[in-house]
């Protein structure tokens, strides 16, 4: 059994998910979950929280008495791209304006049972 989650227009850039994500692909989910918990980046929490939505969704789609727990769960697809990039300016000297990129990411992560 497995499940999505999506999380879109997150206001980071995707390179700087793309670097906490790399940590965790393919790792079981009570794994992932303890190395997000340990990762100094503003990613951690929001990649944490869609992976507990992901784990989530599989417990709810499942039709079984009793649940999957965390440890019989992996991540096996994470996949984190660009959004639209919000464009501001930043006035310079001489009446010059330098731009501003605002950057978003649409996280997708895949948990599945089976290996």
């Amino acid at each position: 059994m497995e499940a999505r989650a999506v999380s879109k227009y997150i206001r980071i850039s995707a390179r700087k998910t793309r670097q906490v994500a790399d940590l965790i692909r393919g790792k079981r989910v009570s794994e992932a979950l303890g190395i997000l918990a340990l990762t100094p980046r503003k990613a951690s929490p929001i990649l944490r929280k869609a992976v507990l939505s992901a784990s989530a969704n599989v417990r709810n789609r499942e039709e079984t008495e009793k649940p999957t727990p965390n440890e019989a769960l992996f991540i096996k697809e994470i996949l984190i791209d660009e959004g639209p990039t919000l464009k501001r300016i930043r006035p310079r000297a001489q009446g010059r304006a330098y731009r501003i990129m605002k950057r978003t990411s649409h996280i997708k992560v895949t948990v599945s049972s089976e290996v």
